[in-house]
Protein backbone atom coordinates (compact mmCIF):
# COMPACT_ATOMS: atom_id res chain seq x y z
CA UNK A 1 0.00 0.00 0.00
CA UNK A 2 1.60 3.04 -1.18
CA UNK A 3 2.15 6.28 1.50
CA UNK A 4 1.91 9.75 0.80
CA UNK A 5 1.83 12.70 2.82
CA UNK A 6 -0.82 14.82 1.42
CA UNK A 7 -0.33 18.79 2.38
CA UNK A 8 -3.64 20.47 2.57
CA UNK A 9 -2.49 24.06 3.12
CA UNK A 10 -3.42 24.87 -0.63
CA UNK A 11 -6.99 25.66 0.18
CA UNK A 12 -5.59 29.17 1.29
CA UNK A 13 -2.71 31.03 0.32
CA UNK A 14 0.21 32.17 2.76
CA UNK A 15 -1.27 35.94 2.04
CA UNK A 16 -4.55 34.57 3.74
CA UNK A 17 -2.58 33.11 6.82
CA UNK A 18 -1.01 36.14 7.18
CA UNK A 19 -4.16 38.21 6.78
CA UNK A 20 -6.15 36.49 8.79
CA UNK A 21 -3.76 35.99 12.12
CA UNK A 22 -2.72 39.96 11.49
CA UNK A 23 -5.85 41.41 11.50
CA UNK A 24 -7.30 39.17 14.03
CA UNK A 25 -4.30 40.54 16.25
CA UNK A 26 -4.67 43.70 15.63
CA UNK A 27 -8.48 44.02 16.10
CA UNK A 28 -8.27 41.81 19.45
CA UNK A 29 -5.19 43.79 20.74
CA UNK A 30 -7.51 46.94 20.00
CA UNK A 31 -10.37 45.12 22.29
CA UNK A 32 -7.64 44.50 24.64
CA UNK A 33 -7.16 47.81 25.15
CA UNK A 34 -11.13 49.06 24.79
CA UNK A 35 -11.20 46.31 28.22
CA UNK A 36 -8.33 47.61 30.10
CA UNK A 37 -9.89 51.35 29.30
CA UNK A 38 -12.70 50.74 30.59
CA UNK A 39 -12.31 48.33 33.59
CA UNK A 40 -13.83 49.83 36.89
CA UNK A 41 -13.08 47.29 39.44
CA UNK A 42 -9.85 46.30 41.02
CA UNK A 43 -9.01 42.43 40.13
CA UNK A 44 -7.75 43.89 36.49
CA UNK A 45 -5.17 40.97 35.19
CA UNK A 46 -3.09 41.47 32.44
CA UNK A 47 -2.92 37.72 31.83
CA UNK A 48 -6.93 37.75 31.12
CA UNK A 49 -6.10 40.84 28.25
CA UNK A 50 -3.11 38.46 26.97
CA UNK A 51 -5.34 35.64 26.76
CA UNK A 52 -8.16 37.94 24.77
CA UNK A 53 -5.47 38.38 22.19
CA UNK A 54 -3.85 35.08 21.86
CA UNK A 55 -7.79 33.51 21.63
CA UNK A 56 -8.95 35.54 18.46
CA UNK A 57 -5.40 34.39 16.91
CA UNK A 58 -6.33 31.12 17.62
CA UNK A 59 -10.09 30.82 16.68
CA UNK A 60 -8.80 32.32 13.45
CA UNK A 61 -6.51 29.54 12.72
CA UNK A 62 -9.14 26.93 13.86
CA UNK A 63 -11.49 28.37 11.13
CA UNK A 64 -8.81 28.22 8.61
CA UNK A 65 -8.13 24.26 9.55
CA UNK A 66 -11.71 24.31 9.87
CA UNK A 67 -12.89 25.66 6.36
CA UNK A 68 -15.80 24.07 5.17
CA UNK A 69 -15.32 20.66 6.32
CA UNK A 70 -17.91 19.64 8.33
CA UNK A 71 -15.80 16.70 9.70
CA UNK A 72 -12.87 18.69 10.99
CA UNK A 73 -15.23 20.73 12.70
CA UNK A 74 -16.54 17.66 15.05
CA UNK A 75 -13.21 16.91 15.73
CA UNK A 76 -12.13 20.31 16.53
CA UNK A 77 -15.66 19.91 18.98
CA UNK A 78 -14.35 17.07 20.51
CA UNK A 79 -10.54 17.71 20.79
CA UNK A 80 -11.63 21.21 22.75
CA UNK A 81 -14.25 19.31 25.20
CA UNK A 82 -11.95 17.60 27.61
CA UNK A 83 -10.02 21.45 27.86
CA UNK A 84 -11.04 22.31 31.64
CA UNK A 85 -10.92 25.78 33.02
CA UNK A 86 -10.48 26.64 36.61
CA UNK A 87 -10.54 30.05 36.74
CA UNK A 88 -13.70 31.78 37.20
CA UNK A 89 -14.57 34.55 35.60
CA UNK A 90 -15.19 37.92 38.09
CA UNK A 91 -17.62 39.59 35.82
CA UNK A 92 -19.99 38.67 33.49
CA UNK A 93 -18.30 41.52 31.54
CA UNK A 94 -15.45 39.86 30.91
CA UNK A 95 -17.26 37.26 29.18
CA UNK A 96 -18.92 39.40 26.41
CA UNK A 97 -14.95 40.11 25.51
CA UNK A 98 -14.48 36.63 25.58
CA UNK A 99 -17.14 36.25 22.94
CA UNK A 100 -16.87 39.29 21.00
CA UNK A 101 -12.68 38.52 20.33
CA UNK A 102 -13.91 34.80 19.30
CA UNK A 103 -16.57 36.38 16.87
CA UNK A 104 -13.66 38.91 15.49
CA UNK A 105 -11.68 35.99 15.25
CA UNK A 106 -14.19 33.67 13.52
CA UNK A 107 -14.62 36.53 10.72
CA UNK A 108 -11.12 36.69 10.48
CA UNK A 109 -10.39 33.05 9.82
CA UNK A 110 -13.13 32.71 7.40
CA UNK A 111 -12.03 35.60 5.91
CA UNK A 112 -15.17 38.19 6.07
CA UNK A 113 -12.52 40.83 6.49
CA UNK A 114 -14.67 43.91 6.46
CA UNK A 115 -17.53 42.68 8.82
CA UNK A 116 -14.39 41.61 11.51
CA UNK A 117 -13.79 45.52 11.35
CA UNK A 118 -16.90 46.92 11.37
CA UNK A 119 -17.84 44.85 14.22
CA UNK A 120 -15.08 45.17 16.17
CA UNK A 121 -15.17 49.06 15.79
CA UNK A 122 -18.60 48.96 16.21
CA UNK A 123 -19.46 47.35 19.23
CA UNK A 124 -15.67 48.82 21.12
CA UNK A 125 -17.69 52.14 20.25
CA UNK A 126 -20.49 51.47 21.87
CA UNK A 127 -18.53 49.89 24.74
CA UNK A 128 -16.49 53.13 25.00
CA UNK A 129 -20.06 54.99 24.91
CA UNK A 130 -21.46 52.83 27.74
CA UNK A 131 -18.60 53.44 29.81
CA UNK A 132 -18.32 56.99 29.54
CA UNK A 133 -21.89 58.02 30.03
CA UNK A 134 -22.09 55.74 32.32
CA UNK A 135 -25.24 53.70 31.03
CA UNK A 136 -27.72 51.77 33.38
CA UNK A 137 -25.71 53.11 36.37
CA UNK A 138 -27.81 52.15 39.95
CA UNK A 139 -27.91 55.15 42.26
CA UNK A 140 -28.18 53.18 45.06
CA UNK A 141 -25.37 52.45 47.55
CA UNK A 142 -25.24 49.66 49.45
CA UNK A 143 -22.95 48.34 51.49
CA UNK A 144 -21.59 44.57 53.31
CA UNK A 145 -21.92 44.26 57.15
CA UNK A 146 -19.89 41.07 58.42
CA UNK A 147 -19.94 40.63 61.79
CA UNK A 148 -18.07 37.36 64.19
CA UNK A 149 -20.15 36.60 67.14
CA UNK A 150 -20.19 33.70 69.72
CA UNK A 151 -22.20 30.75 68.92
CA UNK A 152 -24.48 31.19 71.93
CA UNK A 153 -26.02 33.88 73.32
CA UNK A 154 -29.19 35.51 71.58
CA UNK A 155 -26.91 38.14 69.20
CA UNK A 156 -28.79 38.04 66.12
CA UNK A 157 -31.57 40.33 67.94
CA UNK A 158 -29.25 42.70 69.25
CA UNK A 159 -27.49 43.29 65.74
CA UNK A 160 -30.53 43.76 63.88
CA UNK A 161 -31.43 46.55 66.60
CA UNK A 162 -28.63 48.25 65.47
CA UNK A 163 -29.11 47.82 61.77
CA UNK A 164 -32.56 49.07 62.09
CA UNK A 165 -31.58 51.83 64.20
CA UNK A 166 -28.51 52.44 61.30
CA UNK A 167 -30.00 51.43 58.24
CA UNK A 168 -32.89 51.80 56.03
CA UNK A 169 -32.68 48.45 54.95
CA UNK A 170 -30.69 45.29 55.53
CA UNK A 171 -30.75 41.33 54.63
CA UNK A 172 -29.11 38.55 56.12
CA UNK A 173 -26.77 36.73 53.36
CA UNK A 174 -24.96 34.17 54.95
CA UNK A 175 -24.46 32.45 58.59
CA UNK A 176 -21.25 30.61 58.89
CA UNK A 177 -18.96 29.36 61.72
CA UNK A 178 -15.63 29.91 61.49
CA UNK A 179 -12.06 28.95 63.63
CA UNK A 180 -13.39 25.77 64.01
CA UNK A 181 -17.01 26.75 65.41
CA UNK A 182 -15.37 29.28 68.20
CA UNK A 183 -17.57 31.60 66.18
CA UNK A 184 -20.26 32.65 64.06
CA UNK A 185 -19.84 34.64 60.96
CA UNK A 186 -23.04 36.25 59.70
CA UNK A 187 -22.69 38.71 56.55
CA UNK A 188 -25.85 41.56 55.73
CA UNK A 189 -26.35 43.73 52.99
CA UNK A 190 -27.42 46.99 53.68
CA UNK A 191 -28.63 50.71 52.83
CA UNK A 192 -27.20 52.81 55.75
CA UNK A 193 -29.34 56.38 56.74
CA UNK A 194 -29.03 59.18 55.49
CA UNK A 195 -26.08 60.92 57.39
CA UNK A 196 -25.26 57.69 58.91
CA UNK A 197 -21.60 56.95 58.71
CA UNK A 198 -20.12 53.67 58.70
CA UNK A 199 -17.93 53.97 61.54
CA UNK A 200 -20.85 54.85 63.62
CA UNK A 201 -22.17 51.35 62.48
CA UNK A 202 -19.02 49.80 63.47
CA UNK A 203 -19.06 51.16 67.17
CA UNK A 204 -22.62 50.35 67.44
CA UNK A 205 -22.72 46.88 66.43
CA UNK A 206 -19.21 46.45 68.58
CA UNK A 207 -20.65 47.29 71.76
CA UNK A 208 -23.43 44.43 71.02
CA UNK A 209 -21.07 41.70 70.00
CA UNK A 210 -18.74 41.70 73.17
CA UNK A 211 -15.60 43.33 70.80
CA UNK A 212 -15.61 40.57 68.38
CA UNK A 213 -14.54 41.57 64.67
CA UNK A 214 -17.11 43.91 62.61
CA UNK A 215 -16.53 44.81 59.36
CA UNK A 216 -18.03 46.99 56.84
CA UNK A 217 -17.51 47.11 53.22
CA UNK A 218 -18.82 50.10 50.78
CA UNK A 219 -19.23 50.50 47.78
CA UNK A 220 -18.86 46.56 47.35
CA UNK A 221 -21.28 47.56 44.16
CA UNK A 222 -17.97 48.62 42.37
CA UNK A 223 -15.57 45.87 43.69
CA UNK A 224 -14.66 42.49 43.26
CA UNK A 225 -15.68 40.28 46.10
Amino acid sequence: MPFELQDLSGTFSVGDIALALSLSFVLSAMIGWIYRFTHRNISYSQSYVQTLVILGMLIALIMLVVGSNIARAFALVGALSVVRFRNAIKETRDVGFIFLVMGVGMACGTRFYTLAVVAAIAISLIIVLMYRFNWFASNVQRQVVKVQVPPTGNYTEFIQDVLIRYTSEFELVSMETIRGGALTEMMYTVRLKKGAEPGELINALAERTGGQRVTVLTGYDQTDL
